[in-house]
């Protein structure tokens, strides 16, 4: 029998792993569910995982990813009981958010129904290659595939202006649009949620609270934190990271050897999104000097808490940012890291209201960003039937 199925999500990633392309996958879901129904996400298993989702998720057998736990991959193809399922659906259109597994699947079930691809580009690849495989030839090669992969989509997409450049260097030369990511959280809170999530966190009222949400990996600067913070250790703060990731022990080990204990905390992973919302509400200063991302959403989840972020100058990642107005950029430099550090450490009024700012230019939500993304799908299933 033949479900007639909207719209397909596919991704390598999704929850319990949280990162920022599973949150967007999460939310397109959610909300291209509430607004024409037919939503399947396709992603591999996550065992011991139950969906109880409005939309439908299927899964695929799948195995660890070396090296970046808690991250899963497989090869649809080989799950009998998945092809049996994905193949008797009809599909208007499917988008893929990685060029990997899920995406190969999406490919196929486009070519073999006739349909529309759509495939954002949202990461670094090379980097993450790079990182594990010491032959450059190899990484090379590597990047050619996941170009070729683009090549074939029908519309290629990316979250930010910025990360086009990423994708022409790896060799795409297509045409590229711009599809923002949004924020399920927003700021219109009472004074009292903001004080009380102080509160549950420990937080004296007089303390300036830092914050890092994201993987424990070293790519994304967070031994540069860390040395920032050593250098102003005479100052009050409290710092949180939360997260994992492969470097997690190593971050903690330095955080011990520098004799940051007292100020800086690790909270560990926390899927809870209320929970985040807490860490959020509560910090005064997002730090993200990240060069590794691309458009990273928990700058946006920050801002929609009032909470600015300080980004690397040149960064992809912070073309969003217009120092001293809606976030603070800095300089790949400790000294002067720690520099400004000391400085809005000392004006958190005026840190608040550049948080104010970032919140109203900023953050968009999800409900808005997936009213976009609909006219988009049909648009192009439109053309693709004048096509056909």
């Amino acid at each position: 029998m033949t479900i007639q199925t909207n719209i397909g999500l596919f991704c390598d990633c999704f929850p319990p792993v949280m990162d920022g392309v599973s949150v967007c996958m999460q939310n397109y879901a959610y909300w291209l569910q509430k607004k024409v129904g037919g939503v399947c996400v396709i992603t591999p298993r996550n065992y011991g995982t139950e969906y109880h989702e409005d939309y439908e998720v299927l899964q695929y057998l799948s195995v660890p990813v070396p090296f970046r736990r808690p991250y899963v991959t497989g090869i649809a193809e080989i799950d009998p009981v998945f092809l049996t399922n994905i193949l008797n659906r009809k599909f208007k259109i499917v988008h893929a958010h990685c060029p990997f597994a899920s995406g190969w699947c999406a490919e196929h079930i486009a070519h073999i129904q006739h349909i529309p691809l759509v495939a954002t580009f949202h990461s670094k690849y090379r980097d993450d290659f790079a990182r594990v495989i010491p032959s450059k030839f190899a990484v090379d090669e590597i990047v050619k595939k996941i170009v070729g992969f683009y090549e074939r989509a029908d519309e290629v997409w990316v979250p930010q202006e910025s990360v086009k450049e990423v994708l022409r260097e790896y060799g795409y030369k297509g045409d590229i649009q711009v599809v923002e990511n949004g924020s399920d959280l927003v700021a219109d809170r009472p004074e009292e949620f903001f004080a009380d999530a102080r509160r549950e966190l420990g937080i004296a009222r007089d303390e300036f609270v830092l914050l890092f949400v994201g993987q424990h990996i070293w790519e994304k600067n967070t031994r540069f934190i860390i040395d920032g913070l050593e250098k102003i250790k005479d100052v009050r703060f409290r710092m949180f990271f939360v997260g994992t990731g492969y470097a997690a022990e190593e971050m903690q080990r330095l955080v011990s050897e520098k004799g940051l204990d007292a100020q800086v905390s690790f909270a560990g992973s926390i899927t809870e999104r209320e929970k985040i919302v807490k860490y959020y509400a509560a910090a005064d200063l997002f730090l993200f000097p990240s060069l590794y991302d691309n458009a990273p959403l928990v700058v946006r989840e920050a801002a929609a808490l009032n909470t600015p972020s300080v980004m690397m100058r040149g960064a992809t990642a912070s073309t969003i940012i217009r120092d001293g107005e809606n976030g603070f950029l800095t300089d790949n430099d400790e000294d002067r890291f720690a520099q400004l550090l000391r400085t809005l450490i000392a004006s958190p009024e005026r840190v608040h209201r550049i948080g104010v700012q970032a919140s109203r230019s900023i953050v968009r939500s999800w409900e808005d960003i997936c009213g976009e993304v609909l006219d988009r799908y049909n648009a192009l299933i439109s053309r693709q039937r004048l096509i056909h």
